[in-house]
Order: C-alpha cells, then structure tokens, then sequence
C-alpha cells in the first residue's frame, strides 16, 4: 500500500486563506522515494531525516509553490534548503521554496 501525503498547493498570486480547494492529496511515488534517497545520498540530511526527505521530494515533483515547515533541523535550514535545490538541480528538478508557516501569514491592514 502506498502512502498517502497531503500537500498544500497553493499559487501565490493568491491571499493566504486555507481553503480545502487549495489542497490535493498525492501519493508517495516510485519518482519521489528515488529523490528522497538522493537527498540522503548526497548527504544533504541522514538516513534518520527519510520522512522528511519524502515530504520534500513529493512537493519538489508537484511543483508546489512553497513547503511549509516548523521543523527547522531538517528542513527550514539554509543550509539544507541549499542542498535540496543542489540536488534538484543537477538532477533536473526545479528550485524548491521552504518556509516556516509564520513567514506565509499575510496581515490585514489596520
């Protein structure tokens, strides 16, 4: 059975309202668990970060706009978000934008 990830795809051109319409549940493909060992491969995390490596890959080849995370180990680092795009790169995936949610809240104006 495979696993089943819900993953925001959101255009940003849109404002940050979390409608159920922005979201599309995927699966966890043969393509994204390859990309996924490539990012622990290629030493961007260790073999311990797979969960998140397959969260990565899965919204790098549905071309979501923008990951949002709180887990600022493994995934909102710079340094890590450079390796994920390293990767994707040379491996003819596009750049990936990662985010911590708080940098997605879009404030009314007073």
């Amino acid at each position: 059975m495979k696993e089943l990830y819900l993953v925001f795809l959101y255009k940003m051109k849109n404002n940050y309202k979390y409608s159920s319409d922005k979201f599309q549940r995927v699966e966890l493909t043969e393509e994204a668990i390859k990309l996924a060992d490539l990012y622990i491969k290629e030493k961007v995390v260790g073999k311990s970060s797979l969960e998140d490596c397959r969260h990565i890959a899965i919204a790098t080849i549905n071309k979501v706009d923008v990951l949002a995370s709180w887990n600022f180990k493994h995934i909102v680092n710079l340094d890590k978000i450079k390796g994920y795009n390293s990767v994707n790169l040379r491996h003819g995936y596009s750049m990936i934008e990662i985010r911590s949610p708080k940098d997605l809240i879009k404030y009314e104006k007073d």
